[in-house]
C-alpha cells in the first residue's frame, strides 16, 4: 500500500469524509469536512469518489513525503506549494490544480494566504481505519481517527473511480456576505430581527472551531419570547442565538440537540465559506425570502 509520512503539520490537521450520519438518535452528530465544496472539489480534482477520505489542515502548514507515485491536489484555503524531490530540486505547485508526487518527493504547504481550512486530497484517498463507518475526526465527540501529528503513516486506499479530466481549477469566487433562510424559530425573536441580523457587519470570535463560528455584533438580536425552549435538533448550518444575542453558526461538529432558538439557518454554500472565516474577520447576513 502507498503512503505518505508526515513531516511537520500546524494543530487541528485532521482526515475528514462525508461524515457518519444516521447515529442522531444516539446524540452522535455526522462530523465530517467542515468545507464540504472545497473536500468535493479537491476529491474530484484527483478523479477520486465522493466519499475518498482527504486532510484536513487549519491555515495549511503541512509537509508529506511520499514513498509512491501519487496524484494530489489541494483545495480551500489558499496556500504557497511546493514540491522538493529526492535530489533536493524544487519546483513550484499550487493549490487547486493537480499536483503529482514521486517516490522521495516531499510536498510541502505553507500557512494560508486567506481563508482558514485546507484540504489535500490524494488519488485513491486517505485509508485511515475509519470508525463507525467513517474516517472523519469529530472534535466533540472525539471520536474517529486522531487528529494527525508528525510521524504519522497516512495509508492511500482504493477510492478512485476515474482519472483527473483537468490540470487546475479557477479558485472559488470568496464573499463575505452569507445567506440564511428564517426559521424555525424566527417567531421568538422581535420583528426586527432580521434588521438587526443583516443590517450590520459581525464579526468572527476567538472562541470558534469545528463546532461552530461565534459572532459579535454592535446590536444583538432580542428575544420576543423569553421562556426556556426545550431541547431540540439543530442542523449544519443553524444559527442559535444565545442569551447574549448574537448568533453562533454551528459547523460539521455541531451538537444534534440545542436550547437556544435557531433564528435562521446557512444555504450549504454559505456553511462552506463560514468553514473558512477565521478569528477577527467581518461577514454580513443575508436574509432570503
Amino acid at each position: 500500500m502507498s503512503t505518505l509520512t508526515v513531516l511537520q503539520v500546524g494543530p487541528g490537521t485532521s482526515t475528514q469524509d462525508l461524515g457518519r450520519p444516521g447515529f442522531s438518535d444516539t446524540g452522535l452528530g455526522a462530523a465530517g469536512a467542515a468545507d464540504r465544496g472545497a473536500a468535493a472539489l479537491a476529491n474530484r480534482l484527483v478523479g477520486n469518489r465522493p466519499d475518498a477520505a482527504v486532510l484536513e489542515a487549519l491555515l495549511g502548514s503541512v509537509t508529506l513525503r511520499s514513498d509512491a507515485h501519487v496524484v494530489a491536489s489541494l483545495t480551500g484555503a489558499p496556500c504557497p506549494v511546493t514540491v522538493e524531490s529526492a535530489d533536493g530540486r524544487v519546483r513550484g505547485a499550487a493549490c487547486f490544480e493537480v499536483v503529482t508526487l514521486a517516490p522521495g518527493d516531499v510536498l510541502r504547504v505553507g500557512t494560508a494566504t486567506a481563508g482558514l481550512r485546507t484540504y489535500l486530497a490524494v488519488r485513491g484517498g486517505l485509508a485511515v481505519e475509519p470508525v463507525l463507518g467513517s474516517r472523519s475526526w469529530d472534535s466533540l465527540a472525539r471520536l474517529g481517527p486522531p487528529p494527525v501529528t508528525v510521524g504519522d503513516v497516512l495509508p492511500i486506499g482504493d477510492a478512485a473511480d476515474a482519472w483527473p479530466l483537468v490540470d487546475a481549477v479557477a479558485p472559488p469566487r470568496w464573499s463575505a456576505v452569507l445567506d440564511v433562510t428564517a426559521g424555525p424559530r424566527d417567531d421568538w425573536f422581535t420583528p426586527e430581527w432580521r434588521t438587526v441580523l443583516a443590517g450590520q457587519v459581525h464579526h468572527v470570535t476567538p472562541d470558534s472551531d469545528r463546532v461552530g463560528v461565534q459572532t459579535t455584533a454592535a446590536r444583538p438580536l432580542v428575544r420576543a419570547v423569553t421562556r426556556e425552549l426545550p431541547s431540540e435538533g439543530v442542523e449544519t448550518g443553524s444559527l442559535q442565538i444565545p442569551p447574549a444575542g448574537h448568533p453562533v453558526l454551528f459547523l460539521a461538529d455541531h451538537p444534534v440537540t440545542g436550547g437556544y432558538p435557531v433564528v435562521a439557518v446557512l444555504t450549504p454554500a454559505s456553511g462552506d465559506r463560514a468553514a473558512q472565516l477565521r478569528p477577527g474577520d467581518a461577514v454580513r447576513f443575508r436574509v432570503l425570502d
